[in-house]
């Protein structure tokens, strides 16, 4: 049986960019989240980041209060050369 390999949009590389602006370590980031109320591992966030894991709704909170961003940053180019849906 042929196994099929789905393309699938991540938003990993503007997570790592947010990351990077504020100048967090992973492993400090997730020091970070304890405080928001996320207890993550540093492997678990890094998989996020990778696109090998999708991020809990509860991270993107809190990492949005924490970064003091807006949603559309973390979705920023996912939608570019897409048609539209009519």
């Amino acid at each position: 049986m042929e196994q099929k390999i789905r393309h699938n949009q991540n938003i990993g590389e503007n997570l790592r960019q947010l990351r990077l602006q504020k100048g967090f370590s992973q492993e400090m980031l997730c020091v970070k989240l304890q405080l928001y109320g996320c207890d993550i591992e540093r492997r678990t966030y890094a998989k996020y980041e990778s696109g090998e894991l999708n991020i809990r709704a509860s991270v993107l909170i809190a990492l949005r209060k924490l970064y003091h961003c807006s949603y559309d940053e973390f979705f920023a180019g996912l939608e570019e050369n897409k048609p539209e849906l009519s």
